[in-house]
């Protein structure tokens, strides 16, 4: 049964890039995404579960997931809330995805799991070419960036196992891809369909609903105008005293009071330290005050590992992956200038994610290894600038109708809608 899951999971893979790119792009993509398919499930294999001694996580979700089967076993199939079984709370939707594919193994099947997870890694990468054809990025550049996607070393890794990172991975971008297409072309079904992205979204990483409510809304409401850098100050001006009167109404066990509650268990001191104590930790100077020392955080959220950095075999491989990450870095900053000329409001969707993103992980900066993983959304996010700085064209300006509409530059992320 296992196996049979595994070759589902393939398929399943096929219908979504035909489904999702037009015949030519799709044959193009195939290869690509049913290689790095194989890959995925190869480095599980040979390295994951044979010795390579990295992760930890994988194994806990293994672990909550097999509790849900016998909670199924006892009490028939239903979805298990915290309450049932505390462990699974933030984490529940990954952890019954694994655990209705062991219910359907009748046991451990950590391949077949894992061949999810490696499909929801592929079907990531479409969703970037998607998305960075909404932004104005041509087929080229776009293809570049899936294939890259594909094969990056650090996602590549968290997607070889029983990890959420590519769950979080693909509903954060899967909404902010949303958001733009809603931009683009206003239907009332993208609103709809965010309801339960964001729910799923809530039951793996929490806090990152809040980290994307910023380009949600500003997708929602459809900023009609370019904007201005003055513009944009009062955006923000405007925003975060509403965001305050929002959170003093909503102090108790609503959305944003578990907000606050992650941010402050995240920021306090007794979590860094203890976070702090693997071999990659780093200790900041900042006198117990997670705002304190805010540059050197930022730095070390979105640079490290340093190439001078020394720690394990696995971070050492890990610089591979930054080095990349630097590179995109580059090209990002010249495609943010590209996108400022030509469509500001789709840059300000990027940015609303990307800076409070990177600040709210700056205060919570702690350990190396942590922050490799937890950023792959803002380089997911990044990389759609590199891909606007790698086009031959300029990007998208103006309202649709003043556009010359192609195929893959619709307002949508799935083609034909």
């Amino acid at each position: 049964m296992e196996y049979i899951v595994v070759i589902a999971a393939a398929v399943l893979l096929v219908v979504v890039v035909h489904a999702s790119l037009t015949p030519q792009v799709a044959w193009r993509a195939l290869p690509v995404l049913l290689a790095a398919f194989a890959v995925r499930l190869a480095v599980h294999i040979l390295l994951m579960r044979s010795g390579l001694g990295y992760g930890g996580d994988n194994y806990s979700y293994e672990a909550r997931a097999l509790g849900i089967v016998e909670l199924w076993h006892r009490n028939g199939v239903h979805y298990v809330t915290s309450d049932e079984l505390g462990s699974v709370y933030g984490v529940a939707v990954p952890c019954h995805v694994f655990a209705l594919i062991m219910y359907l193994c009748g046991g451990k099947a950590p391949l077949a799991c894992t061949s999810v997870v490696a499909l929801l890694g592929c079907a990531l990468c479409v969703v970037l070419y998607r998305f960075a054809r909404l932004l104005g990025a041509d087929e080229r550049a776009a293809f570049r960036l899936l294939v890259l996607t594909a094969f990056l070393p650090g996602f590549l890794l968290h997607t070889s196992d029983m990890f959420k990172d590519g769950f979080n991975a693909f509903l954060v971008v899967a909404c902010l891809g949303l958001a733009v297409s809603n931009l683009r072309r206003f239907d009332a079904l993208k609103i709809v369909a965010l309801g339960p992205l964001l729910w799923a979204l809530w039951n793996v990483r929490p806090y990152m609903v809040f980290m994307c409510s910023l380009p949600l809304l500003a997708g929602v409401f459809r900023v009609k105008r370019a904007l201005s850098g003055r513009s944009i100050v009062v955006f923000a001006v405007v925003l975060i005293p509403v965001l305050v009167l929002l959170q003093g109404l909503d102090q108790s066990g609503g959305p944003l009071g578990t907000m606050q509650a992650q941010l402050d268990r995240g920021q306090s001191e007794h979590t860094r330290l203890a976070n702090a104590e693997g071999g990659s930790g780093v200790v900041f100077d900042d006198g117990g005050n997670a705002w304190n020392d805010l540059g050197p955080k930022l730095a070390y959220t979105l640079l490290s590992p340093f190439p001078w950095a020394s720690g394990s075999m696995a971070l050492q491989l890990g610089k591979i992956d930054t080095l990349i990450w630097y590179w995109l870095l580059f090209c990002a900053v010249q495609g943010a200038r590209r996108l400022w000329r030509h469509d500001r409001r789709m840059l300000l969707i990027l940015l609303l994610f990307l800076v409070p993103a990177s600040i709210a992980y700056a205060t919570t900066m702690s350990n190396i290894g942590l922050i490799f993983r937890q950023r792959i959304p803002i380089v997911m996010v990044t990389s759609l600038l590199s891909a606007i700085a790698w086009s031959r064209t300029r990007p998208y300006a103006g309202p649709p109708e003043e556009r010359a509409a192609g195929p893959e530059a619709s307002g949508s992320l799935v083609r034909g809608t």
